[in-house]
């Protein structure tokens, strides 16, 4: 989280608050300094360099596409006749 903020804090700023959450900002809220509850961002994005993701899956486990392939038509029925 980044920052605590009262309850009070809260309920005075809120409009602040609500412009911080947009801006990606999360909050731990307490009560008499207890922590109470977690305000976060909802629609947080974060921007990945390509270098970066293309790291991560460098050292993704390779597929094996025949038994992805056969694990998919266990679940799901692949009849093309439409249900009565």
């Amino acid at each position: 989280m980044d920052h605590d903020i009262s309850q009070r804090e809260l309920r005075n700023n809120s409009g602040k608050v609500m412009r911080e959450l947009r801006a990606g900002k999360s909050f731990v809220v307490t009560s008499n300094g207890t922590p109470i509850g977690e305000l976060t961002p909802l629609n947080r994005r974060r921007f990945i360099p390509a270098a970066e993701a293309v790291g991560f899956f460098r050292t993704a486990p390779e597929i094996d596409y025949e038994r992805l392939r056969a694990d998919l038509d266990v679940i799901a029925d692949q009849d093309p006749t439409p249900l009565a």
